[in-house]
């Protein structure tokens, strides 16, 4: 199995170069999206969580994924029709610059979203 990071910057300082870079701008990117946000690794990925995780991202071979779950694909299908996406992913290709607004676009209305969930109650 493969190690576990313990915090963002211990999975991203697992990278180098052009791909580390890379990482930070969307580090940096959702935190100045989502500034109340909260750093965390789930599933292995980093991610930025208020009451839940918004969004997810990790590195892969030719891409970076960002996985912002359905609805934040969905949301954004016109805008995202040049990239590769499914039900709850994007793929952003390392050899084409990272579209940084349309990530903070895409964080802001999870965000938004996760708001105006009714609260959760406990069962008796």
């Amino acid at each position: 199995m493969n190690p576990k990071a313990q915090s963002v910057e211990e999975y991203i300082n697992w990278f180098t170069g052009d791909l580390k870079a890379r990482l930070e701008l969307i580090r940096e990117t959702l935190k100045k999206a989502i500034p109340e946000g909260k750093e965390v690794i789930s599933y292995h990925m980093p991610a930025i969580r208020t009451s839940e995780v918004l969004v997810y991202f990790a590195a892969a071979k030719n891409h970076i994924g960002l996985y912002p779950t359905n609805s934040g694909v969905s949301e954004f299908k016109k805008e995202l029709e040049e990239y590769q996406t499914s039900k709850g992913a994007i793929q952003f290709p390392h050899n084409k610059p990272l579209p940084l607004d349309l990530i903070s676009d895409i964080a802001i209305f999870r965000k938004f979203e996760v708001e105006a969930k009714p609260p959760k109650t406990k069962k008796p």
